[in-house]
């Protein structure tokens, strides 16, 4: 019955929509880059078979049995893969159970659209609109021979296509069918339920096929230069080499993304470059960048022949595809470098180094005997590293392999810069180590450093924090200081480590240099050039160093803590013998005093106040000299003598700056007796004055409550100077 089959139709439509949605079910798998598969899944073109039952809606005259076989033919437009043209040539049956007179065969040709969307690599609904015309033959109607009837088709419907492979496409086709007889022969007009099964083949080639990989780049002009342990970081930010790919394509290729890789000396690949669109037949030069893991300071011998790997994706017509090649060089290990830029040298500087950070500790701890506790840190530091690198017998010796003129002249040339813990355990190096090994121990105490190159030769240079128009604190010669960003800087010849020469000798040869070289010097600081280059690693380990003796290095350091006592003092002497001015005198007594040369400083004050007799600097300045001699009853006298000169000084004027340095002195004073009451009023009665004053020399000031922080009770132990410009 026609009812009957109808609902066998549907029901079994249901039935295969449901089968085929659990089979695109366990077929679909996340991707974490969606990609358009009808794109993706594209044929130019496929042509099947079809058996298709028949179920009128309306009955017949009589019981037919309807079926057709068909061939199908399906052309996807090129940039709409989705709208595809159709075209079927059919043979359909009307067989008449009862009589075979009305028994006929129906041939047709039809033309259509389609839409077809892929939901998976191996399913896809679609749905279709044709329209055709044919000839309806009768064999038995007539006994004189065959009746023929045109006849005009129309067709809609979908289709639900699972797709075992990219080249078959097995398909259940639902839909409706209108026949209208171009005759009187319109017994069979009307409106049909139709359901068919067809098996297509589709040309083209399966883009999961390995021999369907995307091919659409072709390296060119990889290059990459040897490469440096020691330049790590500088390869994060920078090129470590750089490669050129082209499109052999005729249509562009979109998303690319360039990254490269070295296999265990890299924890992921290194981004390198994206870029959005690459035309056909352009070409794109990507410089490559590396992220280096820590493995890379664990190479030793030279070097290692690399092979790394360029990684490129990208998509070709909405495919996503990638492509990789090799390209050999050479790693060499964290002491290697060229001299293509002089900045390098600061990576082998380095203040995370525990060896060095024990010698620094035993250098300052060896030096405290013959320290100047008023007198810059910072030259002091630097001259007792120098002395103690001397004591333990550290000498100059020219790398014979690679001696620095020859490599510095030739930046293609690598160099091999030893590490400063390894410099220090040898007790030799060049010039180059020799300068890191001083630079690193001196950044380690918190000192900045830099370095200067000429031709053939490097050396350290010291910043003294001093400012440039104080050069006499240093040396009365402004000529033997460098002026370089507003602070002096005193060179260091460091190759004249030879158990022989002070420091003063290796500052003068420093400062020969810079003037001999002036046209063709170059100077850098440490911490502008470690921004490009950062410090190697080092592997903390025990190096069993033997730091030296330390009185010798004290004695040493003695010696040239009076060299440069003597040297800034007779430089002062010889300004105020010139210019017999009182704040010459104050002066000289000031540095006198900061060196510790006491007896010269009460000199110098007394002579100011030969030329002045109520010279108020210079009274507070000899009261500080009876304090640091440790009579302090004296310089409780004297304070409150220059306290009763002053009387009430107007508020503003310079006296009172000298009235609150003279209080707090004072309060230190009768601290050192240990009459704290008597110094915290001393303190709040020159915090009342000025509390910014107070708190610029080092104690901090009362507030209303009048209690003075614990903290700060009797901190001053030393004294605070009166200078004049």
């Amino acid at each position: 019955m026609p009812g009957k089959n109808l609902g066998r139709g549907l029901l079994l439509s249901a039935v295969l929509l449901l089968c085929a949605e659990g089979l695109a079910a366990q077929s679909a798998s996340p991707t974490n880059e969606p990609i358009n598969l009808n794109t993706y899944y594209r044929f130019p073109f496929s042509m099947g078979l079809e058996y298709e039952n028949q179920t009128p809606f309306g009955p017949f005259a009589k019981d037919f049995n309807i079926f057709s076989v068909r061939a199908s033919f399906r052309l996807p437009l090129r940039g709409l893969p989705q709208l595809q043209p159709v075209a079927i040539l059919s043979y359909g049956q009307f067989n008449d159970n009862a009589d075979a007179r009305w028994t006929h065969q129906l041939y047709a040709g039809s033309l259509g659209l389609g839409w077809a969307e892929r939901f998976s690599r191996n399913f896809e609904l679609g749905v279709d609109a044709l329209a055709g015309a044919g000839e309806a033959v009768y064999p038995q109607l007539d006994t004189s021979g065959p009746r023929g009837s045109p006849t005009l088709l129309f067709e809609a419907g979908g289709h639900i296509s699972l797709d075992p492979s990219y080249g078959v496409s097995v398909d259940v086709r639902p839909g409706l069918a209108y026949l209208m007889s171009l005759t009187p022969l319109t017994d069979f007009d009307g409106l049909s339920f139709t359901l068919g099964f067809s098996v297509h083949y589709r040309f083209g080639e399966d883009p999961d096929a390995p021999q369907a990989v995307i091919r659409s780049i072709r390296f060119e002009k990889a290059e990459i230069p040897p490469a440096f342990s020691s330049m790590q970081s500088y390869y994060s930010r920078n090129p470590i080499g750089k490669v050129t790919l082209v499109n052999t394509e005729t249509q562009a290729l979109t998303d690319l993304e360039v990254s490269f890789n070295q296999k265990g000396y890299m924890d992921a690949p290194t981004p390198s470059m994206s870029a959005g669109r690459l035309e056909p037949g352009a070409s794109l030069e990507v410089p490559l960048k590396a992220v280096f893991n820590s493995e890379v300071f664990k190479l030793t011998g030279g070097f290692k022949p690399m092979t790394g790997e360029v990684l490129v994706s990208y998509k070709r017509g909405g495919k996503a595809a990638e492509q990789s090649f090799a390209v050999n060089y050479d790693l060499y290990d964290k002491t290697a470098m060229t001299w293509d830029d002089d900045r390098k040298a600061a990576a082998f500087i380095t203040t995370l180094d525990s060896a060095l950070q024990n010698y620094a500790a035993f250098i300052s701890e060896a030096g405290k005997p013959a320290v100047l506790p008023g007198y810059n840190k910072t030259l002091q530091t630097t001259m007792l590293t120098y002395d103690a690198l001397r004591e333990i017998g550290m000498f100059y010796q020219e790398d014979p392999t690679a001696p620095f003129t020859r490599v510095q002249s030739d930046p293609t040339l690598v160099d091999f810069i030893s590490m400063p813990r390894l410099t220090l355990k040898r007790r030799y190096g060049d010039c180059k180590n020799l300068t890191v090994l001083f630079c690193s121990l001196l950044e380690t105490r918190g000192i900045k450093t830099g370095f200067v190159t000429v031709p053939g030769h490097i050396y350290p240079v010291v910043d003294t924090g001093v400012a440039a128009a104080d050069y006499r604190e240093l040396n009365p010669d402004r000529t033997m200081t460098l002026a370089l960003n507003d602070t002096l800087w005193v060179p260091v010849e460091i190759t004249m480590l030879d158990g022989r020469s002070d420091f003063q000798a290796a500052w003068r040869r420093g400062i020969e240099e810079w003037k001999q070289y002036e046209a063709k010097r170059a100077f850098y600081r440490t911490s502008d050039a470690q921004a490009i280059y950062s410090p190697v690693a080092v592997e903390d380990q025990d190096m069993g160093l033997q730091y030296g003796d330390a009185t010798g290095v004290a004695s040493y350091f003695q010696h040239d803590v009076d060299a440069q006592a003597g040297t800034v003092l007779a430089g002062y002497a010889a300004t105020a013998a010139a210019s017999q001015d009182k704040k010459d005198y104050n002066k000289l007594g000031t540095i006198a005093a900061k060196m510790g040369r006491l007896t010269d400083a009460t000199d110098a004050f007394s002579r100011a106040l030969k030329i002045d007799g109520k010279y108020l600097t210079a009274l507070v300045n000899l009261a500080n000299v009876a304090f640091m001699k440790g009579d302090y009853s004296k310089a409780v006298d004297s304070y409150q003598g220059v306290l009763s000169m002053l009387g009430n000084p107007e508020k503003g004027s310079p006296a009172v700056g000298v009235q609150v340095i003279t209080l707090v002195n004072l309060a230190r004073a009768y601290s050192a007796l240990k009459n704290s009451q008597k110094s915290d009023s001393l303190i709040a009665q020159a915090s009342a004055i000025d509390p910014e004053k107070v708190k610029s020399l080092g104690e901090t000031p009362v507030g209303a409550s009048g209690t003075r922080a614990a903290s700060s009770a009797g901190v001053g132990s030393s004294v605070s100077f009166v200078e004049e410009p």
